[in-house]
């Protein structure tokens, strides 16, 4: 069970106050908070052993690697990837997916098929929209339902020998739908599709084991699990990892250089060149530690209970939506009020010292798909409270009363 004050009194920004109100955080979805234990690794890093890594015979340099590596090795146990070197240390999914696609335009023909969700965010649509603009390639869509699950029946009939890539998030970023992935990863497999799932709304909530997934690749992004902005990590099968040419040249991802020719590094530093965020990988592992101490099973439970406090609130409201209704979701609530605009609905909260989204979340076929603007998206993390949900349906209600 968890002990929510102690926790609280790790992350020092739940003390500040805005607008002259304690702050609620609501914003989860797109970034997490950070602990006291993650901030003093980036300012341990910076104050005692900051150096490059990998190149250097001093000791900084060798302390620096040393805890580098052994970051890299946090994230192969807590993901269980069956190497280590199958752990590509990037600067987020965003990067991590971008790898992906670039590699896979020497793979593809003219009219061979990829496959998207229709949750997706815009980060897993539009590098594949530009691969298929390189390569001649077709790019087909899983289907939505109204509660904001996908049409798994079409995945099925889309499914064929011209497909070669199917990708989907294990979570929607939008909804807090939880997709059915080992479902789409296996399906995949049997008419030899490789497949990519974008974990970075999943990582926080679900500790997934890659293995047992089976998924090809499988990337997220630290500053979602209490990590620091700029980092992530790419997961993918050393026989996938191989196939994939270097997506960037420079220093690090080669073997040797002539103006002859260069011979590229093995994994994991074909993809890892220039310098990378030391101490933001660093600090990744030390995140890495602190949820699992937390236990993800536990935050897990105690976050479904926030959903679940926070959605029956909600409903109580008159003229209130909640959009991705789904039976298996994580602690997201998308919603809108009949007559107010989600961004009008944010700037009052905001005043109040609250912090959700609004707008279309990167997600915009989604909205499309509801033929809305937008939504207010009020995403929950394991340091919250179910106090502050009540401050949040009162400010909602107040908002209410000022637009209608």
């Amino acid at each position: 069970m968890l002990n929510i004050d102690k926790i609280r009194e790790d992350f020092p920004i739940l003390k500040r106050t805005v607008h002259g109100k304690p702050l609620v955080y609501f914003d989860n979805a797109a970034t997490s908070q950070t602990p006291q234990i993650v901030i003093n690794a980036i300012v341990d890093y910076y104050s005692n052993y900051n150096a490059n890594i990998h190149r250097g015979v001093h000791t900084l340099s060798q302390e620096a690697t040393d805890k580098y590596e052994e970051a890299r090795i946090k994230i192969q146990k807590h993901f269980n990837a069956k190497e280590a070197y199958e752990i590509i240390l990037t600067a987020g999914t965003t990067h991590s997916i971008n790898i992906v696609a670039s590699g896979f335009t020497s793979l593809l023909n003219k009219g061979d098929e990829l496959i998207v969700s229709a949750l997706e965010h815009h980060s897993n649509i539009v590098p594949w929209q530009m691969l298929c603009e390189k390569t001649g390639a077709v790019l087909k869509v899983i289907p939505m339902n109204e509660e904001g699950s996908l049409d798994m029946e079409t995945y099925h009939q889309l499914l064929n020998n011209k497909t070669k890539l199917v990708f989907c998030n294990h979570v929607s970023n939008a909804l807090g739908t939880v997709n059915p992935i080992e479902e789409i990863i296996e399906a995949a497999h049997k008419i030899g599709a490789a497949v990519l799932i974008d974990g970075a709304q999943a990582t926080p909530h679900i500790k997934p084991d890659v293995q047992k997934l089976n998924a090809d690749f499988y990337v997220a992004s630290a500053h979602k699990l209490c990590g620091p902005t700029g980092v992530g990590f790419l997961y993918g099968k050393q026989e996938w990892l191989e196939k994939l040419p270097p997506y960037q040249g420079g220093g690090e991802m080669i073997a040797t250089v002539s103006f002859k020719k260069t011979t590229y590094a093995g994994l994991p530093h074909k993809f890892e060149a220039g310098t990378p965020n030391i101490c933001g990988g660093i600090a990744f592992g030390v995140a890495l530690d602190y949820m699992n101490a937390v236990g993800f099973d536990t935050i897990a439970a105690y976050e479904h209970e926030l959903l679940k406090y926070g959605t029956q609130e909600l409903l109580k409201i008159e003229g209130l939506r909640i959009y991705g209704t789904s039976a298996k979701k994580t602690a997201v609530i998308s919603f809108n009020i009949d007559g107010i605009h989600p961004y009008d609905m944010g700037a009052i909260l905001d005043k109040l010292g609250i912090a959700v989204r609004t707008g279309h979340h990167c997600a915009q076929p989604i909205m499309d798909y509801y033929k809305i603007p937008g939504t207010i998206r009020a995403s929950f993390s394991f340091y919250n409270t179910k106090k502050e949900i009540d401050i949040f349906i009162e400010g909602v209600k107040k908002a209410q009363m000022m637009l209608s």
